[in-house]
């Protein structure tokens, strides 16, 4: 499992006055894999592994190759958004061998 931080998108609280977006953020999957990588290798990993490393995870969950879930929540597509705060926890599993009980 992974945690990781959720940034707040003051952008988007003085664009559209609301303070929804202050409680919880919307990211693309891409970008919240993208930044567990580089949470997971650590602040002192050489820039062009890190690199490397979000590029091949992306390319394995553009592929079909596994599913992310994100507080309990699967997904499988790299472009669905996430609404989040605060926190989250991602653990990845291979698509083949995931089964959600139904």
């Amino acid at each position: 499992m992974i945690r990781v931080p959720v940034p707040i998108d003051l952008n988007a609280v003085v664009a559209n006055a609301s303070a929804a977006f202050a409680l919880a953020t919307p990211l693309r999957l891409a970008d919240i894999v993208a930044t567990a990588v580089v949470e997971s290798l650590g602040r002192r990993a050489p820039q062009d592994k890190r690199e490397r490393a979000v590029r091949r995870t992306l390319d394995g969950l553009h592929a079909g190759e596994f599913v992310v879930e994100i507080d309990g929540r699967v997904y499988r597509d790299a472009h669905e958004v996430v609404v989040c705060a605060g926190v989250v926890a991602l653990r990845f599993f291979a698509a083949r061998t995931y089964r959600r009980a139904a």
